[in-house]
């Protein structure tokens, strides 16, 4: 692909540390492109990682994520998404593992990721972790990403019900992130309807939207206090999409901004 300096989306994006103290462990990047010389179809790619692990660690893993995927997508010929987003966050992942293994202070060290990629009209989303991707269309609001935490598999086997999900003491523990030992399985679920079966969400990928539809990319430091449903009347209720980004971050931080927040809009 070839870099251009004009996407062919509206973005914003603000990452801001919350007001906790912690350091910002969370990254994002966003990249748009021309197919190729022959092909001038536009694309736009987006990731957004939260880093775990202490001592700073957390913000290295996450800086990890974003420039190798970044890279690897930069550096594809956009024929294959699926494979090519794949090999990007399995890559990311090695090379987390690596720094890791080789300093003490950042040994377990980790990272999310959620990614969207564009290409003219069609979606294709990967992800690994608890960071999320919503779609708004009209006056609906879509999380098309599954967390992968111990509550939403609680949840999903019927221990726990919807309700006490958001205040269980194991609310943040993650199942799967970048930089273990073993590569991640990254997920290609792209959830359009909360009854489908996995294969139709499998099946979503490539999915067409339409002028006026919206993508939110955003840390668990928005969603912990952040309701979708305020989510969806923010972000349709304000002029443009940097004034949207601001008041989700400002609403985090009003109510504790106990952790990072970061906000893709697209």
């Amino acid at each position: 692909m070839i870099r251009t300096t004009l996407a062919h989306l509206h973005i914003a994006a603000l990452s801001h540390a919350g007001i906790s103290g912690k350091n910002n462990e969370d990254r994002y990047a966003v990249s748009s492109f021309q197919l190729s010389k022959d092909d001038p179809r536009p694309s736009t790619f987006a990731v957004v990682a939260d880093g775990i692990g202490g001592h700073r660690a957390g913000e290295v893993a996450a800086e990890l994520a974003v420039n190798y995927i970044s890279m690897h997508i930069a550096e594809s010929n956009a024929r294959k998404p699926i494979k090519i987003l794949e090999n990007a966050i399995h890559d990311a992942s090695q090379a987390i593992a690596t720094h890791s293994a080789g300093k003490a202070e950042e040994q377990g060290m980790g990272s999310t990721c959620a990614c969207v990629w564009i290409v003219e009209n069609k979606l294709y989303t990967a992800y690994v972790g608890d960071s999320r991707i919503y779609l708004l269309r009209g006056k609906y609001i879509q999380q098309i990403t599954i967390d992968h935490t111990w509550v939403q598999e609680a949840y999903e086997k019927g221990i726990i019900t919807a309700d006490q999900m958001r205040d269980h003491p194991n609310v943040h523990v993650i199942r799967r992130h970048l930089g273990g030992i073993r590569l991640p399985e990254v997920d290609f679920r792209l959830r359009l309807d909360n009854n489908e079966t996995e294969e139709e969400s499998l099946n979503n990928q490539g999915f067409h939207l339409q002028p006026g539809d919206t993508i939110l990319i955003c840390t668990d430091g928005l969603t912990d206090l952040v309701w979708d449903d305020e989510i969806k009347d923010i972000i349709r209720g304000k002029h443009d999409l940097k004034t949207a980004a601001e008041t989700l971050v400002n609403l985090a931080n009003e109510r504790g901004g106990h952790d990072n927040i970061t906000v893709v809009l697209l």
